[in-house]
């Protein structure tokens, strides 16, 4: 459509022209120049904005962005097979820069060529597809060689600073009638210098994600939110990073409001209008715990994505109940059923509930597995030797449930 409109829009160009031309060689009565030279200016405009609005970012470059590690990105101008700007490749440049230079450049403020940090093979030549008549450039090779930070505001930590990647070209259009400069920027992205400041990143990017309003001041975002709005994101992201269809129920986003609220209602209606702040979420530990909400919540799929998925979509994985929720569940249940639920002292930990009358006491815990223990060996091979462990909750037999993954 973006190419449709090109082609019109040049066209009647092409015509106001040709009518400017005809009146240089037949004069005409009448203010006629200065309406094809106010029409030529106008229409000249229209292209401008559209050459400008259709300059693309066709794939983004990832969100947490780590230094020193390649990246891909990609550009496009949607008009430019229309307007032969391939005739004249064009080359686009990407240069990192802060929250504070993405305002300053929205508003036309902006000193040129400032950035917050050096990216290396930042500069792509645009190609000319035929067959597909698209006009891209694949930055295949970046990388972020340093970052400068800016002073942060009091609690903020490093991986609540937003920074943006600017892309930018100059175009020549017609045969270089008409050269426009263009620009468009990335979605936010996280800067990261190490593995273990991934996951308050991930927290960062998702809460931008889900809650940027459109048409924003860069990047700006609510400080609180619905639970309802977050338990909408929370489940995207789980079945997203799961790779699951299997997403989280009704009793998972109640479990989830306890944990979050430190409450005790087991209504999901309870939380409809309760607010979520950032702060809870992810800069605030857990009442009693040395990890926040979503540190506990990103441990949980971590685990699950890396060795438990094939178990979550069988439903083998009840996952979110806490330990007293899984002594009611197996108060009635026969000796040998067991359940496994993540654990709340261990990040990524899951622990297996089982009930055994004996002499000393009818319910068990076991020592959580973590992704380390999984890798060394499987959930199913460590069900499989443990005798006692008969019925996977409610009751299905345990070999039933794991044997083919022994």
């Amino acid at each position: 459509r973006c190419e449709k409109l090109a082609e019109i829009i040049w066209q009647n160009r092409q015509q106001i022209r040709r009518a400017e031309h005809l009146c240089q060689q037949l004069p005409i009565p009448g203010p006629v120049e200065e309406m094809l030279s106010e029409l030529n200016g106008t229409i000249t405009d229209i292209i401008s904005a559209l050459v400008t609005s259709t300059f693309i970012i066709e794939k983004q470059p990832p969100q947490v962005l780590k230094t020193q590690t390649k990246f891909a990105a990609t550009v496009r101008l949607l008009v430019g097979g229309k307007l032969n700007v391939h005739m004249n490749p064009p080359q686009v440049k990407a240069t990192i820069i802060s929250e504070q230079q993405a305002k300053a450049l929205l508003k036309n403020e902006s000193t040129r060529n400032e950035s917050s940090g050096e990216i290396l093979n930042n500069c792509c030549v645009m190609e000319y597809h035929q067959a597909t008549g698209t006009l891209s450039a694949h930055f295949r090779n970046m990388s972020l060689k340093r970052i400068k930070r800016s002073d942060r505001r009091g609690a903020e930590s490093v991986t609540e600073e937003k920074f943006t990647i600017l892309f930018e070209s100059q175009f020549s259009v017609g045969g270089n009638e008409l050269v426009f400069q263009v620009k468009t920027l990335s979605l936010p992205v996280v800067v990261i210098v190490h593995g273990s400041q991934d996951n308050n990143a991930t927290a960062t990017v998702l809460w931008d994600n889900a809650f940027a309003e459109p048409g924003r001041v860069p990047f700006a975002v609510p400080d609180k939110v619905q639970w309802p709005q977050l338990c909408e994101a929370l489940n995207m992201k789980f079945k997203a990073e799961v790779q699951s269809s299997r997403g989280l129920t009704k009793e998972n986003l109640v479990f989830l409001a306890q944990k979050l609220f430190n409450s005790t209602s087991s209504h999901l209606e309870d939380y409809s209008s309760t607010t979520v702040s950032w702060s809870q979420f992810n800069r605030e530990n857990l009442p009693g715990r040395n990890y926040t909400f979503w540190q506990w919540f990103d441990g949980v799929m971590e685990v699950l994505k890396k060795h438990l998925k094939p178990h979550w979509n069988d439903g083998a994985i009840l996952g979110f109940v806490n330990k007293q929720q899984a002594h009611d569940l197996l108060i009635n249940k026969p000796d040998g059923t067991f359940l496994l639920r993540f654990s709340d002292s261990e990040i990524g930990g899951i622990t297996i509930a089982w009930k055994f009358d004996s002499s000393e006491r009818m319910f068990w815990n076991l020592m959580p597995f973590t992704t380390r223990d999984f890798s060394i060996r499987s959930l199913a091979d460590r069900l499989g030797d443990l005798s006692y462990l008969i019925y996977v909750f409610p009751d299905r037999p345990k070999d039933e449930v794991f044997s083919k993954y022994y």
